[in-house]
């Protein structure tokens, strides 16, 4: 016997808008992982990305009578979130460094190759930029959204985004080429 094949994102969408309860849960439980990731790396805390993930997914409940299926629901969700993590940021003092204990990231392949201190340093450097490049440097590199998703959630066009990505990228390395003991050069 086969398994069913999932319920995609814009049915379960349209079910919860018409008052699915079942079909919400079932996106809150296949998106709110990325979510939180979203959030962590753009406010460095777990307490405030979780807090983060829980007005967005109040938000999208209220929102999704009114979703017009223009974008995809996960673009939609990465939105939310991202304005959500914005506004946090934004009523806080200077952005507080990103702890490695408090990361949530689990090695990939990279992992194997890069000792957990050079991680440390990279994530740390990546908080310490500023949130206009740190927001589409974390949808692009660490959550994998193409270039079109990208620039739909942070509403710019994608030449936009790729000059901010292309910041981005400069700063982050400007960064790391400071943290580097005088050995590593």
């Amino acid at each position: 016997m086969s398994e069913a094949a999932p319920v995609p994102d814009e049915e379960l969408a349209a079910r919860a808008a018409a008052g699915d309860h079942g079909a919400f849960d079932i996106l809150v439980r296949r998106h709110t992982a990325r979510m939180y990731r979203v959030a962590l790396r753009i406010t460095g805390s777990s307490s405030e990305a979780e807090d983060v993930v829980q007005e967005a997914w109040l938000s999208a409940w209220r929102a999704l009578p009114g979703f017009r299926f223009e974008s995809a629901v996960s673009t939609w969700l990465y939105r939310v979130t991202t304005n959500g993590a914005l506004g946090v940021v934004r009523r806080r003092k200077p952005t507080v460094p990103l702890d490695e204990g408090d990361a949530g990231v689990v090695p990939g392949p990279e992992g194997y190759v890069v000792s957990a201190e050079q991680v440390g340093r990279v994530l740390r450097a990546i908080a310490e930029l500023d949130v206009g490049q740190r927001i589409p440097l974390i949808l692009r590199e660490f959550e994998g959204l193409t270039y079109d998703e990208v620039a739909e959630v942070l509403e710019v066009s994608v030449p936009a985004l790729r000059a901010r990505l292309h910041r981005a990228r400069v700063a982050l390395l400007a960064k790391l080429g400071d943290n580097l003991r005088p050995g590593e050069r």
